[in-house]
């Protein structure tokens, strides 16, 4: 069994070869590669492994863009720092993942999916997937949230959010007019709805805008706390199993 490995940051690829390794001695591990553009060019010119395990974010971009530049004959378990929209279409699309940091069990569990799953002879499926998983990351998000305060209605655009938050089991955002306003959703339902790009879930609380955020401090036990435009009252802490990735989120 070969097992090609894509992943921009080198402790990661060596752990992932090191698990890999403790799940199978025998299986041969290829890469790793770092970009988008040498794996491309790596599947253009090599035959194709077994079975790929490959980051989202890239050296030089998301790697959806390598199944958007040649065809990828082979299964794909993904890693990731992200546990927003790429996640929520793996879980649809039946894909697997593995959230960093990655632990052997999680590894064991995702191998032994693919080994029942997603062998040779299902090429024409996971192409079929594949596909869907790709025309997820291209739905529309939810532009406006409308409002009602008492006998009127109001619409926000969601650019004009600086951030949506959670409170003694209510859900609001304030506008950038500072203006806060009960919405009829859950936060878990907000990071449905909205561009990931845009918004990040920090903690269980916050779900904030990248154009709210006016300063970062580094914060007691590896934490961040954010300085938020029209945000006096509250302090929005990036909780420490959420840092790694809201840095990678930053630094698009």
């Amino acid at each position: 069994m070969k097992v090609l490995i894509i992943e921009d940051e080198k402790p990661a690829a060596e752990h992932i070869q090191n698990l890999v390794k403790r799940f199978d001695t025998s299986i041969e591990v290829l890469g790793p590669l770092d970009a988008v553009r040498k794996s491309v060019d790596w599947f253009n010119n090599n035959p194709h492994p077994d079975l790929v395990m490959m980051d989202i974010q890239l050296a030089d971009g998301l790697s959806f863009e390598i199944f958007e530049k040649t065809v990828v004959k082979c299964p794909v378990i993904f890693t990731t720092a992200f546990n927003d929209y790429a996640i929520r279409a793996f879980k649809v699309n039946s894909v697997d993942y593995l959230l960093k940091p990655i632990d052997f069990e999680e590894l064991t569990k995702a191998f032994e999916k693919f080994q029942n799953t997603y062998q040779k002879q299902d090429v024409d499926k996971f192409a079929t997937l594949m596909d869907q998983v790709l025309n997820g990351f291209n739905k529309e998000f939810k532009q406006r949230f409308v409002i009602k305060v008492g006998e009127h209605i109001k619409s926000v655009r969601v650019e004009d959010i600086l951030y949506f938050y959670s409170m003694e089991k209510a859900t609001f955002l304030l506008s950038n007019n500072n203006h806060n306003y009960v919405i009829d959703y859950s936060l878990e339902q907000v990071e449905e709805m909205v561009d990931p790009g845009l918004f990040f879930r920090i903690n269980r609380k916050y779900l904030v805008n990248i154009d709210s955020i006016e300063d970062i401090i580094s914060y007691s036990n590896s934490r961040l706390k954010l300085e938020l435009k029209n945000s006096k009252e509250h302090d929005a802490i990036v909780a420490r199993e959420k840092v790694s990735a809201f840095k990678k989120w930053l630094d698009r």
